[in-house]
């Protein structure tokens, strides 16, 4: 059965592929060059106006904030997916989708007298404006690190004076609870979240002086889930094994490297690697799965070996391999 997104998308093609009032299927419309980003974005947002609209699109018109809420985040993650992919069409295309979830989700705020896209646009712009004073005022930043503590004391500046005044009573106890941790959608995916988390306590001055000590921070913890899992208490292990996960995030943070995109791009590897085991073992006319331990152990190896001597295949891939 196909996927909701993809039953959707389907869906979406069909609506759009001949606009009322056009006179023609756009899909074999010639590309129209000469516009600037800004005719473009208003066609866009006039075209989801018109999907919108009681003769439109069915499915357009029966969307929610909170029926997008899924192809929100299956866009970004496809963002990201085009971005490692080394493929230009690809990666503009689905930054489109993208940005056509903003465009979607603004169209359904103005139907409903909230904000429109307007109001979105200006308001990132004002913020963007206010938080690099450095660039756009009379400040000065000598590093990136004094930037980011620069904005985290901007924003705090932004929350007390978006409190009305005849609140301020209530705003000074409200501050007394505040958190340096405030701000943190907990509905993110739990390495994005530990990741910001971590972010924010490093730039209040909570952090290891070097990555020695989250190195064995990591044994640490990775010691005490050894003994926890000894004793066979599934609190436990469950807790340490958060600590170790925690512990692994707050490392990826000290090394620069976003813990999201590491694992996604490992379980990719995983794939690859598990794949490349199951056509060795086709080639050699038996079935994967009915082979022994040590038997997939070597294939595993051998799917590595391969995966290497094609990375390694073209020259400025054998001179990183050199460098390395």
């Amino acid at each position: 059965m196909a996927s909701r997104k993809a039953r959707s998308k389907k869906l979406k093609s069909r609506s759009t592929s001949t606009i009322k009032g056009s006179g023609q299927d756009s899909r074999k419309a010639p590309k129209q060059k000469g516009l600037t980003a800004g005719e473009w974005f208003e066609r866009l947002v006039e075209l989801q106006a018109r999907l919108r609209a009681r003769d439109g699109c069915p499915w357009d018109h029966e969307q929610t904030h909170a029926t997008l809420r899924t192809y929100l985040i299956e866009e970004a993650y496809e963002v990201l997916e085009a971005m490692n992919s080394g493929d230009d069409a690809k990666f503009a295309n689905e930054m489109g989708d993208l940005l056509l979830q903003i465009v979607f989700h603004s169209q359904i705020a103005k139907e409903q007298g909230r904000f429109e896209v307007a109001d979105v646009i200006r308001e990132v712009h004002e913020k963007m404006v206010r938080r690099h004073p450095h660039v756009f005022g009379d400040k000065r930043a000598k590093d990136a690190a004094e930037v980011l503590r620069n904005w985290e004391q901007i924003k705090a500046e932004e929350r007390r004076t978006a409190q009305s005044p005849e609140s301020s009573s209530a705003v000074k106890k409200e501050e007394q609870g505040k958190s340096l941790l405030d701000g943190v959608p907990r509905g993110l995916p739990a390495a994005m979240e530990g990741l910001q988390l971590t972010r924010k306590a490093a730039r209040a001055g909570f952090d290891w002086d070097n990555a020695a000590g989250v190195f064995d921070k990591l044994r640490e913890e990775a010691e005490e889930l050894r003994r926890a899992s000894e004793v066979k208490d599934a609190g436990r292990v469950e807790e340490e094994m958060g600590d170790l996960l925690f512990a692994g995030v707050n490392l990826a943070r000290f090394l620069q490297v976003d813990p999201e995109i590491a694992l996604k791009n490992a379980n990719a590897k995983f794939v690859r690697r598990f794949q490349a085991m199951e056509r060795l073992a086709e080639a050699d006319g038996r079935a994967f799965a009915e082979l022994p331990r040590e038997e997939k152990e070597r294939l595993w190896e051998r799917a590595k070996d391969q995966e290497k001597k094609s990375s390694e295949s073209t020259p400025a891939k054998r001179e990183a391999a050199r460098q390395r």
